[in-house]
């Protein structure tokens, strides 16, 4: 594919996300794993950065995965782990998305939403998420356990593991995005 014939679809010509910063060399485990957090998910928003609606509906056959979708779905594990099983809060959209009708409804159900909406449900979450670490850290540590028990097992995740799992869930998905992207309009890299 030859990158530079093919057009951007952006929504302005100026970045819409912040500079990524890498995560400390030398940082104690929170400010590690936090510094891993916030970089992939500024690699996500880097990967989104100023691409239109169309854009962010696009897929690459076969696969269904839009970057819109991701953008929402990272939206919704972000409320998941840090609001429904850190502190055992529903929150809306989720609460009353159709799950029973559409086991994917946050990956299809973003092809309704505008870019504006999509990002902002988005820096929403992470928001509410960086808060809910922060108060934990504060009150206790990386070993506190979450509020809401595991289903099957009935133990409770520390703090730890769900951010650890968060690093894990942005790094694989923004592989996906790398790819989308590169589909989109040729951008690759970082």
């Amino acid at each position: 594919m030859d990158h530079d014939a093919v057009a951007p679809a952006r929504l302005t010509p100026e970045r819409l996300t912040p500079q990524r910063t890498d995560p400390p060399l030398a940082g104690d485990e929170a400010q590690t794993l936090l510094g891993f957090l916030d970089y992939h998910r500024r690699t996500l928003l880097l990967k989104v950065d100023g691409l239109d609606a169309d854009a962010l509906r696009r897929t690459l056959p076969p696969s269904t995965l839009t970057l819109g979708g991701l953008l929402k779905h990272l939206a919704m594990v972000e409320d998941n782990w840090f609001s429904h099983v850190w502190l055992d809060e529903q929150l809306e959209p989720w609460a009353s998305a159709p799950w029973d009708v559409d086991h994917d409804w946050e990956l299809t159900s973003a092809a309704q939403d505008s870019p504006e909406e999509l990002r902002a449900l988005w820096d929403a979450a992470v928001a509410r998420s960086q808060r809910t670490v922060e108060a934990a850290l504060a009150a206790g540590g990386l070993d506190q356990a979450a509020r809401r028990r595991q289903r099957h097992s009935g133990q409770a995740i520390s703090l730890r593991w769900i951010l650890v799992h968060m690093i894990e869930e942005y790094a694989r998905h923004n592989g996906h995005a790398d790819l989308l992207r590169e589909s989109v309009d040729g951008v690759t890299g970082e």
